[in-house]
């Protein structure tokens, strides 16, 4: 199994949007980093555990954990013209962009704060806070995931 931190700003989907879905799953789409992509179509796979970040909000930090749905398929947002995510460059024969579908696994009790993950020494080589590191999609340790899980009192 793997472990993941994916990031989404709460004003677009939030953790509340994900446990609110009337089919109990949400495409993960939009995303258009390379690397971030990669993670999905190579690494990750159904079952996978997700820490929920709200990014860009005040303060930012985990909310809760998801998982992953589906293995990764192509992201239609990339063929809608209407979509602030359209690329004329991929092509549904070989397309550029996936995505995954995720969904709600359980709540934490609190939000993990960056500030406090940034103060915990379980955390000290977490890729996700280290410099530099600002990709939607990065993984984590076992470890990493239980430190933060511990943190918010999940009952995961």
């Amino acid at each position: 199994m793997n472990y993941w931190l994916m990031k989404s700003e709460p004003d677009v989907f939030s953790f509340e949007d994900l446990k609110a879905c009337i089919k109990q799953t949400e495409p993960w789409d939009g995303i258009r980093n390379y690397q971030a992509r990669n993670f999905m179509r190579d690494d990750m796979r159904i079952g996978d555990l997700i820490l929920f970040y709200h990014s860009n909000t005040n303060p930012p930090g985990v909310a809760g954990i998801a998982q992953v749905a589906s293995k990764p398929y192509p992201d239609p947002t990339a063929f809608d013209k209407k979509s602030k995510y359209f690329d004329p460059k991929s092509d549904p024969k070989n397309p550029r962009w996936i995505l995954v579908d995720v969904s709600f696994k359980a709540d934490i009790v609190r939000q993990v704060s960056l500030e406090e993950m940034k103060s915990m020494p379980e955390l000290v080589n977490m890729r996700a806070l280290q410099r530099g590191n600002r990709l939607s999609i990065m993984p984590t340790t076992r470890s990493e995931f239980q430190a933060i899980k511990k943190a918010g009192q999940s009952s995961l």
